[in-house]
């Protein structure tokens, strides 16, 4: 028996591919997963790019790591994004590092072990095609009430401050068939829940079997009508591929959550422009409003950058007015960080550092404000609540998510996990709501 540990970072779509890289190799391996790298034979880092110095941590807690198991004979692999953007430069600054691999190639981690076994030495793969990926990895039998099922993988959009592009590749949509088999194999395995992920997974465009072109808001009503799906979820969407389909969907189909994450990055149509970002505030503010009148109370999120080069603060202002225009219930926010080989990386005007974490500080009040609110609002309320496990181990409580995506904690027996309960709110905190069992 071998024994993997998986360090994950950023986005939703790694953690779905870490849970993937664990059925992976339990499956054709043997590998047990520990939650203590100390204990692991397989260490993997599955990292993200997106964030500024991410190699640079990712190199930091290469060497804590080692040191932690320092005499053992233990495998080190670097997967996802910092992995295709560094490839063998990894090799070159951490050389115990044996294997190094893209997020398009993780399906081929048990060859590329077994060629490690066979011959020793270093291990790279960083080859961007996806297209036998998913049909090389192992059904997921244990999913838990909610499963996530991608739908579509990499950005042909090439914001100015995004290595999506780069990292992930371009724009591929898995087949129609390929997606409803895998959701009606998860349902049957007992989610309830099923989340549609891509990174610009409004770009969905895909022809089935009969010759019929599926976007996405095709694809929600084809999932919906599968049996047992009780609730769907999409992220992340982009602005300038919405349609009015999509938007109808929120009225139609009712398994689809009243919840809708939209980054827009700035309120400042300069700033926008200068992002590359592909439409404006007021299109943006478009999608809000039709939003809203076929789904009232729908929960909307988004994301922020401030100190983007060449950003006032008039250009700030806008986007904080923007905030309080639309009354987001729920947004990341962060300070520009230049990623080598984007546009924004040449870019003149630089924010100096303390602005922008000033601007970041000013931004995340006015949401944290918004959302507090937001939250205030539903005690009283009575919540469907699909129970997703305990709060904390030895609380007493249970954890779950509401329709609109709000995180609520409550006393109850462990025996509620994977089912539905109708919860009155009680409270309302900064980012959560508390409540009791009717």
């Amino acid at each position: 028996m071998k024994n993997l540990y998986i360090k994950n970072y950023g986005c939703q779509m790694n953690v779905h591919d870490a849970a993937r890289m664990q059925a992976l190799l339990r499956d054709a391996m043997g590998y047990v997963s520990v939650e203590e790298p100390a204990e692991a034979d397989l260490i993997i880092l599955n990292t993200c790019h997106i964030r500024e110095k991410a190699a640079e941590k990712i190199f930091s807690e290469l060497g804590r790591l080692r040191k932690l198991v320092e005499g053992r004979a233990v495998i080190f692999a670097v997967g996802g994004c910092v992995g295709q953007a560094e490839g063998d430069n990894i090799f070159r600054r951490a050389p115990f590092v044996s294997l190094v691999f893209g997020p398009q190639n993780y399906h081929r981690l048990p060859d590329m072990l077994r060629k490690l076994e066979r011959e020793g030495g270093r291990v790279g793969d960083q080859e961007e095609s996806v297209d036998s990926k998913f049909d090389a990895l192992p059904a997921i039998t244990a999913p838990g009430s909610i499963a996530s099922v991608v739908v579509q993988e990499g950005c042909n959009r090439f914001c100015a401050y995004c290595v999506v592009p780069f990292t992930r590749g371009r724009e591929w949509s898995r087949p129609v068939e390929a997606i409803l088999d895998e959701t009606a194999g998860l349902i049957g395995a007992g989610a309830r829940e099923i989340h549609l992920l891509g990174q610009n997974v409004n770009a969905y465009r895909a022809m089935d079997r009969h010759g019929v072109v599926h976007d996405l808001a095709l694809l929600v009503r084809q999932v919906a009508l599968l049996p047992g799906v009780e609730r769907i979820r999409f992220v992340t969407s982009h602005p300038a591929d919405m349609n009015d389909d999509l938007v109808e969907v929120f009225a139609q189909v009712e398994s689809l959550c009243p919840y809708l994450h939209l980054p827009i990055q700035s309120g400042s149509d300069r700033i926008l422009a200068r992002m590359e970002r592909g439409h404006t505030v007021a299109e943006y503010l478009g999608w809000i409003d039709q939003l809203r009148q076929v789904a009232p109370g729908i929960a909307l999120a988004s994301d922020f950058i401030v100190g983007f080069p060449g950003e006032s603060e008039e250009d700030f202002q806008q986007t904080l007015d923007l905030v309080h225009r639309v009354g987001f219930d729920h947004a990341y926010s962060f300070v520009f960080s230049s990623r080598p080989g984007t546009v924004a990386a040449d870019m003149g005007e630089h924010v100096p550092l303390e602005v922008g974490q000033s601007r970041l500080a000013r931004l995340q009040e006015a949401l944290q404000a918004i959302q507090l609110q937001k939250n205030l609002a539903r005690v009283e309320c009575v919540e469907e609540v699909l129970v997703e496990g305990q709060a904390k181990r030895g609380s007493g409580e249970c954890t779950g998510r509401t329709l609109h995506g709000r995180t609520i904690n409550f006393p109850g027996d462990p025996g509620l996990i994977g089912r539905v309960a109708r919860v009155l709110v009680t409270e309302g905190l900064p980012n959560s709501l508390r409540g009791r069992l009717v």
